[in-house]
């Protein structure tokens, strides 16, 4: 794998890093307080075409590889998790899926205005009793002949209130189990679907996370994804690649955590000498470079392989499970480098270690990458 940026890449990290600086880091302990959506900050994300950086720019798209949106998330994700939440949902789940596995008339209505930024998607999968076990689905779609009928709950939901566009995973026949199960494609505003309790979250905050309930929407055929039976396998897949944006998120928070922790320490004084000359001090950060490097290589690695057309599972959980990790230990000791300072809102690093702990949890958690990692080597 060569290590060198090409100058693209360096021109498309240079340009999220000063955006995140400029325009998601003024607000961003007031939306975080507030549970406040960054609407204007996601639309000139849009703008600059971070919403579907990997999409075909006859669809809307930035057209970049794997390695770029990395780049990306990461420098999103040292200022604002929030944000660099929904940027991950538009091009992980929604974007990246549609673009593979959608007809191309879903495409032309659905990924355009989503992959340009004009509107946002939401991903349905998780329920009340259907998180890990994505194959126990209680939403079911009723196969009516020109339309199904959805009815069901959907929670967790990132993008939730504010996405016009729902991929909604539903179960179609029962006995078929995950072979039974269909994804479709579900518009804002259709008859029966209501947007659901806004949930009041550990961290990540200023997204938007809500239920979903589905009373008798009629869901129109060709909106299903793919053939009959398809959704399991559309959503294990999408779900795959899904995984770099929330290792990159991850990334993005320990890195971001990092600095701040070095420069506090490059500054603080105590026994007559900036703390950083201390070795318990030295020796935290020392630790944590270590650990940030090595997630970046993981989610490079996983990136290279996703462009190069290889399956990606084991690389993916590889970078996930290990990215995920690193966030939380780093912005534990990014607190305690701070000390009482690490404790309160305007140093920032306590936020980080709330927004930190989802990243272990949502997409697959940490133990369900090892369930992936180990089925893998052990084939």
């Amino acid at each position: 794998m060569d290590f060198n940026l090409s100058e693209e890449q360096l021109m498309i990290q240079q340009a999220a890093r000063d955006f995140a600086q400029t325009e998601l880091l003024p607000e961003v302990i007031e939306r975080d307080r507030e549970q406040k959506f960054p609407v204007e900050q996601v639309k000139k994300m849009g703008e600059m075409g971070l919403l579907g950086m990997m999409v075909d720019p006859k669809y809307g798209g930035a057209g970049m590889d794997s390695v770029s949106y990395v780049l990306a998330m990461e420098e999103i994700a040292k200022v604002d998790a929030s944000a660099a939440v929904v940027m991950s949902v538009n091009n992980s789940l929604v974007c990246a899926g549609l673009e593979k596995f959608a007809s191309e008339e879903q495409k032309v209505k659905y990924l355009t205005p989503l992959a340009s930024g004009q509107v946002i998607g939401a991903f349905a999968l998780s329920e009340p009793e259907a998180g890990s076990d994505a194959t126990s689905q209680k939403t079911t779609a009723e196969d009516k002949g020109d339309y199904y009928l959805l009815n069901g709950i959907k929670n967790w939901i990132t993008n939730g209130s504010t996405a016009s566009y729902y991929i909604v995973i539903a179960q179609t026949d029962p006995e078929k189990k995950h072979k039974g199960i269909n994804a479709f494609i579900v518009e804002k505003g259709w008859e029966g679907f209501e947007i659901g309790t806004k949930e009041d979250k550990l961290g990540i905050r200023g997204s938007d996370t809500h239920s979903l309930i589905f009373n008798n929407v009629k869901v129109p055929k060709e909106n299903r994804i793919g053939e009959d039976g398809f959704g399991f396998n559309f959503a294990m897949a999408v779900l795959n690649g899904g995984r770099i944006g929330i290792a990159s998120q991850a990334l993005g928070i320990a890195s971001g955590a990092y600095e701040l922790a070095l420069k506090y320490a490059k500054t603080r004084k105590a026994f007559k000498t900036e703390i950083i000359n201390h070795q318990a001090i030295a020796f935290k950060l020392a630790d944590m470079a270590t650990q940030i490097t090595a997630a970046r290589m993981l989610c490079f690695k996983a990136a290279c392989e996703k462009d190069a057309g290889k399956d990606i599972s084991e690389s993916g959980a590889m970078a996930k499970l290990y990215a995920s990790q690193v966030a939380m230990d780093t912005t534990i000791e990014a607190v305690q480098i701070h000390g009482g300072y690490g404790y309160v809102k305007e140093y920032h690093v306590e936020r980080m270690m709330r927004d930190a702990k989802i990243t272990q949890i949502y997409e697959g958690t940490s133990e369900i990458q090892k369930i992936v990692i180990s089925r893998s080597i052990s084939k």
